[in-house]
């Protein structure tokens, strides 16, 4: 048994576009919600953080329906063409609403501009957990480490395409002193990147066949299967596995706490403790980001080699440990460092191994008639401590120190090490040796 490389690429071009879209999001609506439409941190924030609660419902809402569905183009890329198709639409109607708005402002505009906004929000929501699903659709439960390293790496891709554009089209020297900038190129050639993505991806990957392939696949493998059906086909549980399940989603809940908590306040963070500037913060930030990204493919093959669990907990140690690192380093230097660099190098490959299996061991667990929703139930428990983290962390480094950031990080990041002690499923198995040597040989 070997991992379909190319396929994987194929199937991950969904996740590219959502990325890829995301990076545009971050970077430009908060600019166009203050610049333009005049709204303070408070309020900007507000929109801002409407994708994490609004996807606590729609993530998991979607993940079950796709499951659901059974249509001629398969369970999930009727979502993934739907969601694609309104969000572009909506998505190039938000610069002709900021433009509007900067020639002729009035309280209709912008209200049209936050719900529209709000719309395309919800079609984003709509097929992100079909987009996810895809790849264990189509992909053996034990290769889905690595073929998920593929995707993430393929995320990746999306976001750096994006800045790539971005850099090129709007540079500091075009941009600087300009009253008001006419977004509506960026948002159109985003809008080309989403559309040739999808439609490569749907013009090389059949999901019904190949889905009905790894069905028959994991058929001739019943012990892959941790779950049972009652019956009448709705999804059982083992008591065991799913002790196993609650304790993952709460290890996930609790190192995505901690490390969004860097993500979010370590630019405020560096300029308040060390008076630097944005410079040397993002510069960290980008190191980490890259050490994620070169990180993907060999955490995959170790976690094939050593297994899924002990792979997220070497990272788990790791990641505690380097957040441990920066509060002495943040606290005893006055300026970033070499040193620094190399943490949160460290923080990338840490980070690396804990997102690249902890996917694969939620839907390791389910049949495959349930993964849209145990896809859900992921990222409803990650996207869950996204929402809470900014606000918990914020709340304690303004009313204690904000020297607390890095030891707040480590500590839930560590809590997360004793809940996945009592994750006991998940983990690919590797078959024994005799007939297949199934998981030794996986080259191209």
């Amino acid at each position: 048994m070997k991992l379909n490389n190319k396929r994987t690429v194929l199937v991950g071009l969904a996740f590219l576009s959502i990325c890829a879209f995301w990076q545009m999001y971050d970077n430009v609506v908060p600019l166009i919600l203050t610049k333009t439409f005049h709204l303070n941190e408070s309020f900007s924030g507000a929109i801002m953080a409407a994708d994490n609660v609004l996807a606590l419902f729609l993530l998991p809402f979607f993940g079950t329906l796709s499951d659901r569905t059974s249509s001629r183009l398969g369970k999930r890329t009727p979502y993934i063409l739907a969601g694609t198709a309104a969000a572009v639409v909506l998505l190039n109607i938000l610069p002709l609403l900021d433009n509007a708005y900067y020639e002729s402002p009035s309280p209709g505009k912008m209200a049209a501009f936050v719900i529209l906004l709000g719309l395309l929000l919800i079609a984003m929501g709509t097929y992100r957990s079909p987009a996810v699903a895809l790849m264990p659709d189509v992909t053996p439960k034990p290769l889905r480490s690595r073929a998920n390293a593929i995707i993430n790496l393929m995320g990746a891709v999306g976001g750096i395409i994006y800045l790539a554009v971005a850099a090129v089209m709007y540079p500091n020297s075009k941009v600087l002193g300009m009253e008001h900038v006419n977004y509506q190129p960026l948002f159109l050639v985003v809008s080309v990147i989403m559309i040739v993505s999808i439609a490569v991806m749907f013009a090389t990957i059949r999901e019904p066949q190949l889905a009905a392939e790894n069905q028959a696949l994991e058929a001739r493998h019943p012990e892959w299967n941790l779950a049972e059906d009652d019956g009448s086909g709705n999804e059982l549980l083992p008591q065991n596995v799913r002790r196993s399940l609650i304790f993952l989603l709460a290890s996930i809940a609790l190192w995505f706490i901690g490390y969004n908590g860097i993500t979010t306040w370590f630019t405020t963070y560096v300029d308040q403790v060390m008076g630097q500037g944005l410079g040397g913060a993002s510069t960290c930030l980008l190191i980490a980001t890259g050490g994620a990204i070169i990180s993907y493919i060999p955490i995959g093959h170790l976690a094939h080699r050593i297994g899924r669990k002990k792979t997220i907990m070497t990272g788990i140690i790791l990641l505690a440990a380097c957040f441990l690192g920066g509060f002495f380093l943040t606290t005893a230097f006055h300026s970033i460092n070499a040193v620094m660099f190399i943490v949160f190098a460290l923080v990338g490959f840490a980070w690396a191994a804990i997102n690249v299996n902890s996917l694969p061991m939620v839907v390791e667990m389910c049949r495959g008639s349930d993964i849209g929703k145990f896809t859900g139930y992921y990222y409803t428990a990650s996207m869950a401590a996204q929402v809470v983290t900014p606000i918990l962390a914020g709340f304690l480094m303004r009313n204690i120190s904000y020297k607390v950031l890095f030891p707040y990080a480590a500590c839930f990041v560590a809590l997360s090490f004793v809940t996945m002690t009592q994750v006991r499923h998940g983990d690919a198995a590797p078959e024994a040796k005799g007939g297949l040597e199934a998981f030794e040989d996986m080259d191209d």
